[in-house]
């Protein structure tokens, strides 16, 4: 039976951000238009909280939630591909650490943006 996946993306974004402008960044990077720079202090210590939970490279504990690894990580955002089965912890510590680090949230599986601050 072939495991059923879901992706989230993070993103560092100014406070006046929107659903729309989350939406646009993350249709600007799945067309491979990044922007070059230096990484974003908050997707920084993201990825670091997140990576300590949960690795993204080997060895890999049995209940890794992610389904493609390394995670895709640019100056701006963090790009998942969880596994439904294994998803519940996981879910818990990105919600967690976006609002530690005030970082939106995109579902593009429902198209729907999670603010900081919401």
């Amino acid at each position: 039976m072939a495991s059923v996946s879901f992706d989230l993306a993070v993103f560092a974004m100014d406070e006046s951000a929107d659903a729309l402008a989350v939406r646009t960044m993350f249709e600007r990077c799945q067309s491979g238009s990044h922007v070059e720079g230096e990484f974003d202090n908050r997707i920084v210590g993201f990825y670091e909280g997140l990576r300590v939970v949960f690795p993204d490279r080997a060895p890999y504990g049995p209940d890794s939630p992610w389904m493609s690894t390394p995670l895709a990580v640019g100056i701006d955002h963090v790009f998942m591909c969880l596994s439904f089965s294994r998803c519940t912890q996981a879910i818990a510590t990105i919600e967690d650490l976006t609002k530690k680090y005030q970082l939106a949230i995109w579902d593009p599986q429902s198209g729907e943006a999670y603010l900081p601050g919401t």
